[in-house]
């Protein structure tokens, strides 16, 4: 049994001044201001917050991620697309190694032949070929052969990339319909990528649970309101947005003396390397996005946190933090922000037994030196990390640059 005696809590939502948090057997048993029974290793929390395990709501994991998610707290990572067959052995790992973020994916997501998403497979070769959907008829046998291959939900990509400069062919309105359709017939959320207000209003109005990124033109004014009304959700994606269009800060989260020891060496190459130029005629405003951001808070939509990570530029786990610190900057409290990597998240997307510090809740935590309640910063002077009870080993990147883990 492990106590966390006289710790400040974010408990997902809330702030307590002052508790005890005990775990056993993986699990939360008790919060609250009564002195628990003696426990076996008692960690003294003056000083310190203790938060729920991170969630990553927008990511792409390879070999190697989910490793590098945990040690910076990062507990559960939300995949957005990845090789089916890749992920399931990567969720495998995940779930007998708790050194592990756990991991949830889309697997292979929708897109139309040569649409956005497919360079991945042509110029990139980073995923196999994979299905694409020529036709709305195929929506219900597309969705069904994505919960055969062991997918948690659906992407669907609707791009038609103007925001780049680098036109591709784009999801039609009927096939978006009939995809958030087919993944509601089964229970699933249906996750839209959509960088512009065109599109994400495409999405929203098809009934698309969750916009994957935040809009990157100027909407209509009433945009807001209608996702609010929609009950549609957002990961705006700030860190990787300034990555791709013009506002960089990989390079400084790599130097942050709190960063820079536990990046491998993928990380910290990622984390370092210049953008890809854009094509001619990209239509984008950085400005626009972050005001916007500001405006749908007003309207009360949901926001989740995600890195986008995988992207040149990020860092699975490191660039979650950054995320959060871009959040605030946008216009979130800092409490808002934690709440959009932990409780919303989970709610959002099923995850019932994480996401918030409460008793019967899985034992995901992250200890913290000050209160990132007050300063957001804080969420990165990580003490130590807790995944289903198992205090993780942090251990600092050897002179390879490669991040070992405590497991085999």
């Amino acid at each position: 049994m492990l106590t966390f005696r006289e710790v400040r809590v974010f408990d997902g939502q809330n702030v307590l001044p002052s508790a005890h948090v005990t775990v056993a057997d993986g699990l939360i048993i008790s919060v609250g201001a009564a002195q628990p029974s003696p426990a076996v290793e008692v960690i003294e929390g003056r000083g310190a917050t203790l938060l729920p395990g991170l969630i990553d709501a927008h990511a792409h994991v390879f070999p190697g991620d989910l490793e590098q998610a945990a040690v910076f707290g990062v507990t559960t990572v939300l995949d957005m697309m990845a090789d089916p067959v890749q992920a399931a052995g990567l969720r495998a790992a995940a779930a007998a190694a708790p050194d592990l973020a756990d991991l949830r994916t889309a697997g292979t997501a929708a897109t139309v032949p040569g649409g956005y998403g497919w360079y991945l497979v042509v110029e990139m070769g980073l995923l196999p070929p994979f299905p694409t959907l020529a036709d709305p008829a195929q929506a219900d046998a597309f969705v069904a052969e994505r919960l055969a291959e062991g997918s948690d939900y659906l992407k669907i990509l609707i791009d038609d990339g103007s925001t780049v400069g680098m036109p591709t062919p784009s999801m039609s309105k009927e096939a978006v319909h009939a995809l958030v359709a087919a993944a509601h017939d089964r229970g699933w959320i249906a996750v839209a990528h959509a960088l512009s207000a065109e599109s994400a209003r495409m999405a929203a109005v098809a009934g698309a649970d969750v916009l994957g990124h935040l809009f990157v033109d100027r909407p209509d004014p009433e945009l807001a309101d209608e996702l609010a009304e929609r009950g549609t959700v957002v990961v705006p994606t700030l860190a990787v947005l300034g990555e791709l269009f013009g506002r960089p800060r990989g390079r400084r989260l790599a130097a942050d003396p709190r960063v820079a020891p536990y990046l491998g060496e993928g990380a910290r190459r990622m984390l370092t390397m210049d953008s890809v130029p854009l094509g001619e005629g990209a239509r984008h405003d950085l400005d626009v996005a972050t005001r916007t951001l500001g405006e749908l808070r007003q309207a009360g939509v949901t926001v989740l946190a995600g890195s986008d990570a995988s992207n040149l530029g990020t860092a699975h786990g490191a660039t979650l933090h950054q995320e959060l610190r871009a959040l605030v900057a946008a216009g979130l409290t800092p409490q808002e922000a934690l709440t959009a990597a932990t409780a919303a998240p989970a709610r959002h997307f099923g995850l019932a037994d994480r996401g918030r510090i409460a008793p019967g809740l899985r034992a995901d935590l992250v200890l913290v030196d000050g209160d990132p309640t007050a300063d957001i910063d804080h969420t990165l002077d990580i003490l130590g990390v807790w995944r289903g009870g198992h205090r993780l080993a942090r251990v600092t990147s050897d002179a390879t640059g490669r991040c070992p883990s405590s497991t085999p």
